[in-house]
């Protein structure tokens, strides 16, 4: 059996998860790390266009830093995250220096490489493979704004990783359950045609790539799930034959039950029957998943079927500017004076000289979150939120100056402003595509501390 466990769903994530999961499950063999949503890579583009030698998730240095401990009293678990980002060699020198600092010299770090295709996007923008595959709009569309492409990889460099000695592995885009797919490929040893295996493995790091949630996190019940405050992380046992159980450390709170892991199953899933990953397609379609009891849930029945020939790209582009400003709005008529307020707000704005491309004025508490799906109560109060997008920044520079003067010059009962001006930022659209698996080789690189 491999205890395989997670402990970040998200680039901000608990930062104390990683060593408070080791310390409670000290015979976990991987601890794997998830750092990169789709805008990630945007956030990591702008922080090295400042500084060459950043572009990783800074947060993973300190994660690395509180494991020393553990690594120097003799744990062999391995760690294996996609926190390098666009730099994974940065993020790999900045863990070297500290673990010398820690005194762990006996580690060796692999550094995967290769998912920047920014380069072959833009030297073929009108490849159909290049299309977004939402809009099905041409790169072209986009192509003097594109910021950051990268592909996601599957398991196949991190496994090299493993094989090459590596007891901390570091990549760029990686999808995430390859993340755990890929210890357990490497210690059973399955073929890369071992599909429903490896399907098995992929359905694993989906259930637990999200950290908390399947023990509890955002769930159905979650006002029911135990002692919350210390929500635990997840691992999983991985059997040769592709099952698990999924479970979590018996200190800490949170749970795991069959509506929890049956809720992460589907989550972000659009096709339960074809679910596609760089190391196979997946059928969820034959799962069995049977509580066990005592925050253990077995998951077995997993099939796959060979990968395709192209790995999905994660594309950014810059895409103008917003920002978001709120109000508090009590007493008689609340609603009607905070949506006045919003309105009056967009006009200044407009008498100003700018039109909006976009704008959005929403009293929160009225449903404005679900509209429709519920019904609206007479309030009392209510938050006014405004938010605006515009490709000039200076419009949306304006509109930061017309919040405040509602202070004085609005309804009666507007309180709540104490953030200041909104703050402009830029926005960085997603641009999802293809390419095909042959133009993007990976590198690894096993380098000693």
């Amino acid at each position: 059996m491999l205890r395989i466990g997670n402990a970040q769903g998200f680039w901000g994530d608990s930062v104390d998860a990683p060593a408070m999961l080791l310390a409670q499950q000290p015979d976990l063999d991987y601890l794997t790390l998830d750092y990169l949503a789709e805008v990630s890579m945007s956030i990591m583009a702008a922080q090295r266009a400042k500084d060459p030698s950043l572009g990783y998730a800074r947060d993973f240095v300190d994660v690395v830093k509180s494991l020393a401990p553990a690594w120097k009293a003799g744990s062999k678990g391995k760690l294996i995250a996609n926190a390098g980002g666009l730099n994974p060699q940065g993020c790999a020198s900045a863990c070297a220096a500290a673990l010398r600092e820690a005194g762990c010299t006996h580690l060796r770090i692999g550094v995967v490489t290769g998912d920047d295709v920014l380069s072959i996007l833009k030297s073929r923008p009108g490849d159909p493979l290049f299309k977004n595959l939402e809009t099905g709009e041409p790169l072209s569309a986009v192509l003097d704004r594109i910021f950051t492409a990268n592909a996601y990889f599957g398991s196949a460099p991190v496994v090299d990783a493993l094989k090459q000695g590596a007891d901390i592995v570091i990549t760029g885009r990686t999808a995430d359950p390859s993340l755990v797919a890929a210890p357990a490929i490497f210690h059973y040893g399955w073929s890369w045609e071992d599909h429903d295996h490896i399907a098995g493995a992929l359905i694993a790091g989906h259930v637990i790539e999200c950290g908390a949630q399947v023990t509890g996190g955002i769930s159905t019940n979650w006002l029911d799930v135990p002692d919350a405050a210390t929500i635990g992380f997840p691992f999983v046992e991985m059997e040769e034959d592709g099952s698990f159980v999924v479970t979590k450390p018996k200190a800490g709170g949170g749970c795991v039950n069959e509506q929890t892991v049956k809720e992460q199953l589907f989550y972000e899933i659009g096709d339960p029957g074809n679910y596609i990953s760089p190391d196979a397609r997946v059928s969820m379609l034959s799962l069995t998943v049977h509580d066990e009891g005592n925050d253990r849930v077995r998951v077995r029945g997993a099939k796959g079927s060979a990968a395709t020939g192209s790995y999905k790209v994660s594309a950014t582009y810059r895409d103008g500017y917003w920002a978001q400003g709120m109000l508090t709005i009590f007493g008689r008529d609340a609603v009607k004076k905070a949506k006045r307020c919003g309105e009056i707000v967009i006009e200044r704005v407009r008498r100003a000289g700018y039109e909006l491309d976009q704008h959005n004025i929403e009293c929160i508490g009225t449903g404005a979150c679900g509209p429709g799906l519920f019904p609206t109560p007479e309030l009392q109060e209510t938050v006014l939120r405004i938010a605006v997008h515009d490709s000039r920044k200076d419009a949306v520079d304006r509109f930061s100056k017309e919040l405040a003067p509602l202070v004085t010059s609005g309804a009666q009962g507007v309180t709540g402003f104490s953030g200041g001006r909104p703050r402009v930022s830029p926005v960085f659209g997603y641009w999802p595509c293809l390419i095909n698996k042959s133009e993007v080789p990976y590198k690894v690189e096993v380098v000693t501390i």
